[in-house]
């Protein structure tokens, strides 16, 4: 049995080894780095030995640890430690039935310990140790050797454990461990026969708490517990923090930055330097025009003067103004008379204000005036109630249709109106069919029927009250108007 149990905890301590290197620490150090930890531990005892029955007892401990420094996620560390209790047994085919001896033990070892999270901390140890120990019965009375010779009571054991450790602050520790103790020999019962070596195994609990823990490992003067840049290069200066010296906030130290007075907010490279990628002169971050020539002068917010006018694209509503021509503020032509025709095309750059001119800037010869609105009245020009044009409006529209001709830009629209008498429908056919003899006269003075369109209205657009005679009058009428110059 007591073979078997050894044999398990030999095969655990691989186990314990490799489990937490697969997570690493989110601490920039091991917690224990180049610390000296005093402790002291108790629990409860479990030996095997040549009594039958195991009997628990209980022992106490003082440790002794330094951890080597490290900022890796494991530490090794060296321990010394004093322990002294009991181990008993039981057994009724015995004399004296039960045993209870002291054991003491001086002794040291080394340790690893792993960082599972920044506060957990699991551990494997094993060492050795000068063991002393007394058979005594259960009356504290030294029991009488049984054995064919005498034996020593201080002897080397070999001790093992696997424990985990929970940094309560970066001083105090809170341990719990596994243990076991495996003597050379057979005498802590005071019986020499049984042939297995005595084993103790222990559970303890208890405190740590660490001397030196300020450590700072990369030299600038910020312990490892509030650096937060714990790899700064030796002889950089650094901030409260730790890390190196930032003077312009780009992001670059100041150990590494090549162009250290960066304005605030600029985009910067690796080197610290604004990055300027048309190498104009104005940084990426403000440049409105990214993309000027090589050698071409920008101004403040990098925009060059492309066309040579002296105004900046970025202000120029005229950007392809050609070479030499004045120009206005906002980069356009000149146009002294305000004629249509800059002053670099213009070859009569003093037209009168109003005047009509050519694509040289020239007065074009006076035309005729051109209405804009005729109106025929349908008691004077056409038959009550009927849609044939009177020869009244002859003298009218031919006038008109000369206008027309003389102006072949224009266009026009004849509209058709009724006074209320009657139902909508006739009113509005009767006011299509005015209008649209309106339109066939005027076809028949060689006007193009696209310059005209034929808008019947009926008595929808009064221009007077259609409760008197009078204003009957006025509503019945054909509005000829011109929509287009």
């Amino acid at each position: 049995m007591k073979k078997v149990i050894y044999l398990s905890l030999l095969l655990l301590l691989p186990v314990a080894i490799s489990f937490p290197q697969e997570k690493q620490s989110k601490l920039k150090h091991h917690a224990f780095s180049g610390t000296l930890m005093l402790g002291v531990e108790g629990g409860a005892t479990f030996s095997f030995n040549d009594y039958s029955d195991i009997r628990p007892d209980f022992m106490g401990r003082g440790l002794l640890e330094y951890f080597f420094p490290t900022t890796s996620s494991g530490i090794l560390g060296i321990r010394g430690f004093g322990s002294a209790g009991y181990v008993g047994g039981r057994d009724s085919d015995r004399n004296p039935t039960q045993f209870r001896t002291t054991i003491s033990s001086v002794g040291g070892g080394i340790s690893y310990t792993f960082s599972v999270q920044d506060a957990v901390f699991p551990y494997l140890f094993v060492g050795a140790s000068n063991t002393w120990f007394s058979p005594k019965d259960r009356n504290d009375i030294k029991l009488p050797y049984v054995g064919k010779r005498p034996y020593k009571s201080t002897e080397i054991n070999f001790h093992g454990e696997l424990g985990i450790r929970f940094l309560l602050s970066y001083e105090i520790n809170l341990n719990i461990s596994v243990g076991g103790q495996l003597s050379e020999n057979d005498n802590w019962d005071n019986i020499a026969t049984g042939g297995d070596n005595d084993i103790l195994l222990h559970t303890l609990i208890g405190m740590s708490y660490s001397l030196f823990t300020k450590v700072d490992t990369d030299g600038d003067g910020v312990t490892d517990d509030e650096d937060q840049c714990p790899e700064t290069p030796a002889g950089v200066r650094v901030d409260e923090f730790g890390c190196p010296l930032d003077e312009d906030k780009d992001g670059v130290p100041d150990y590494l930055d090549k162009c250290p007075n960066t304005p605030s907010g600029m985009e910067v490279d690796e080197f610290g330097c604004v990055i300027d990628s048309d190498k104009d002169g104005v940084p990426d971050k403000i440049d409105k025009c990214p993309n000027t020539p090589v050698g071409a002068k920008v101004n403040e917010i990098g925009c060059p003067d492309s066309d040579g006018d002296g105004v900046f694209d970025n202000e120029d509503k005229c950007p392809d103004t050609p070479a030499g021509a004045p120009v206005e503020l906002d980069g356009c032509p000149k146009d002294s008379d305000r004629d249509g025709v800059p002053d670099y095309k213009d070859e009569c750059p003093n037209t009168p204000a109003g005047k009509q001119v050519d694509d040289k800037g020239c007065a074009m010869p006076d035309t005729i005036k051109i209405v804009k609105e005729i109106t025929l009245r349908g008691d004077t020009n056409f038959e009550f109630n009927k849609a044939e044009l009177l020869p009244a409006a002859y003298p009218i529209l031919n006038e008109l249709a000369e206008t027309m001709k003389k102006n072949p830009e224009t266009r026009w629209r004849i509209e058709g109106h009724t006074d209320a008498i009657g139902s909508d429908s006739y009113n509005m056919d009767l006011s299509r069919r005015r209008a649209e003899s309106v339109l066939n006269y005027l076809l028949s003075q060689g006007i193009d029927r696209s310059r005209l369109e034929v808008l019947p209205l009926g008595e929808s657009v009064p221009i007077a009250t259609n409760d008197t005679q009078e204003g009957r009058a006025m509503n019945r009428r054909v509005e000829i108007k011109l929509i287009e110059k």
